[in-house]
């Protein structure tokens, strides 16, 4: 496994690269947020460790460049940022977890084995569908009639949980548990917004319904 450790410190990045090296994955660094994105683009990664101070380039406008280029990389946010709104705008932005500095390195691997069980889970090439919407385990692509598109890494986890609970009302909270896995405050907007973006890749026939008080559910399209 490879992974790529976006960090402007030297202490810091020297620290996680031999932790990470200890445990068997092959480290790279950039310290700075351009070459981050550059080695990104250029190298076969399994997940990215990411700051958001970062010179040149800052950690949201990496976020947004990895997410046009390269969605299906799962991001992790090491930030000394801990407020909850920059928390928020970081999975809005298509980040799949966010610890906050001063951290644990235990922590951090565990969260990191965890994105990594999580990467790739259709690697077999197998696609599921409910009703005509197919979705493409291993491409992440999501395809409806004429219409097929690239889904970011919360995108393709919401939708895929909701195809497997096809007709079943799923809540809000639910999908906070299960795709985001973090404790969200519960006047978090991420599943809207992401819902959202789901029903604009997919077009007029989107077979997401809105469940008032419910929360969402998956009809036959």
């Amino acid at each position: 496994m490879r992974i790529l450790v976006i960090e402007d410190e030297p202490r810091i990045l020297a620290f996680l690269a031999r932790g990470l090296e200890a445990e068997g994955f092959s480290v790279d660094g950039a310290d700075d947020g351009r070459a981050g994105v550059e080695r990104a683009a250029r190298g076969s990664y399994d997940l990215v460790i990411l700051d958001l101070l970062l010179p040149k380039l800052d950690g949201f406008a990496v976020l947004r460049q990895l997410q046009n280029r390269l969605p299906e990389l799962p991001v992790v946010i090491v930030s000394a940022r801990s407020e909850l709104e920059t928390k928020l705008r970081g999975f809005d932005l298509g980040a799949c977890d966010y610890l906050s500095k001063p951290f644990s390195f235990d922590e951090l691997l565990a969260r990191v084995r965890a994105q990594l069980r999580r990467g790739r889970p259709g690697e077999n090439g197998s696609v599921v569908h409910a009703g005509l919407l197919s979705l493409d385990v291993a491409r992440r692509e999501a395809k409806l009639g004429d219409v097929v598109a690239a889904l970011s890494d919360r995108e393709f986890r919401l939708l895929h949980h909701l195809v497997l609970h096809e007709g079943e009302v799923v809540s809000r909270e639910r999908l906070l548990a299960d795709v985001w896995g973090y404790h969200f405050d519960p006047r978090s907007n991420v599943v809207e917004v992401c819902i959202r973006r789901l029903r604009q890749k997919l077009g007029e026939d989107a077979p997401i319904e809105t469940v008032r008080h419910g929360g969402y559910r998956l009809t036959a399209a």
